[in-house]
């Protein structure tokens, strides 16, 4: 039996910039994180050389070609592997923003090349994630979350009109990463929401120039904030959250609403300085920044919302040995 442990992300701006609808014409950048929840997959032989695969349903079956689940199907042709039995627990469900899709996808080649004993770089797992995904699969989504997964940490992604991809570790003050982790807040608003739907209508409207041009300015931001958080100006996130989400909700009509806006609303006049909607949009967590000493003022003011507390996690998926390692 094999395992691999694989970290959802955070991601604070220029989000929408790595689809390739957008960077192949115009730089792509992003700054993320990933955090302390994740997506466990175990690998180990079937009894009868049958492929069982357990997550929100359960398959048994004889061929790869019957398996439902499209990334696993995928995985296994690549692969040519049969007899398995493959299981998944994730921390927090799918359909959130925190690219629970992408890490499953990571975190289950880590695993496939841990099964048949070989060893591949982050790079590799991230340009394999993403070739199942957007390539095969045809799915409309980035290439942010695959990298994020793979590599951990607080990073610059970086997304050049050739494919190719940039990830640079942000390094920040002594003690100021902390400080923003301290500063960041998670809440769940409810209800899960289809991505395709709205990254596809956002990648369709990438032809409207002015919606390409708030996403540059997203872009723009990213750099911006990237600067700020290597010279430890943690309040600078705040604000700059506050405008990438502004400029986010112009770039679809699907990405916010009526009650996405009133929770952001009364967020800001309770102590946030800035937050987003995580992930495509329309459901799943809101993340804000809030200095620690009016924290307790948002909570209360957000009392109705599940708070999903979670802190920095710098490392990127990883095996699990059956002795523990």
């Amino acid at each position: 039996m094999i395992g691999s442990m694989t970290p959802f992300r955070v991601s604070f701006a220029g989000g929408g910039s790595d689809l390739r609808a957008f960077y192949r014409e115009n730089l792509g950048r992003v700054v993320s994180t990933t955090i302390d929840k994740h997506m466990y997959l175990f690998l180990h032989p079937s009894f009868d050389e049958k492929i069982q695969v357990k997550y929100s349903k359960t398959e048994l079956v004889d061929e790869i070609g019957d398996v439902a689940h499209p990334i696993v199907r995928e995985a296994l042709r690549i692969f040519g592997l049969r007899g398995i039995d493959i299981s998944s627990i994730a921390d927090i469900p799918a359909g959130t923003g925190l690219g629970s899709s992408s890490a499953f996808t990571v975190g289950l080649f880590n695993a496939l090349y841990g099964y048949i004993g070989e060893a591949r770089s982050v790079q590799r797992l991230a340009e394999d994630a993403c070739r199942l995904e957007v390539d095969i699969l045809n799915e409309p989504i980035g290439q942010q979350d695959q990298y994020a997964s793979a590599f951990g940490g607080l990073n610059t992604i970086t997304f050049l009109e050739d494919d190719s991809v940039r990830v640079e570790t942000i390094e920040m003050p002594p003690g100021k990463l902390e400080e923003l982790d301290a500063n960041l807040l998670m809440f769940y608003t409810g209800g899960r929401r289809e991505a395709r739907v709205i990254l596809e209508d956002q990648a369709t409207n990438m032809t409207d120039r002015k919606k390409r041009a708030n996403l540059i300015q997203m872009t723009e931001l990213a750099g911006e904030l990237e600067v700020s958080l290597r010279k430890g100006y943690t309040d600078d996130m705040g604000r700059i959250l506050d405008e990438g989400w502004r400029l986010k909700k112009s770039l679809s009509s699907k990405i916010s609403c009526g009650d996405i806006d009133d929770i952001y609303d009364v967020a800001i006049r309770n102590g946030a300085l800035g937050g987003k909607l995580l992930g495509a949009g329309g459901a799943g967590f809101f993340l804000f920044y809030c200095q620690v000493e009016k924290q307790a003022g948002l909570r209360s003011a957000l009392g109705g919302l599940r708070e999903i507390t979670f802190s920095f996690d710098p490392r990127g998926t990883r095996l699990i040995l059956p002795n523990g390692a």
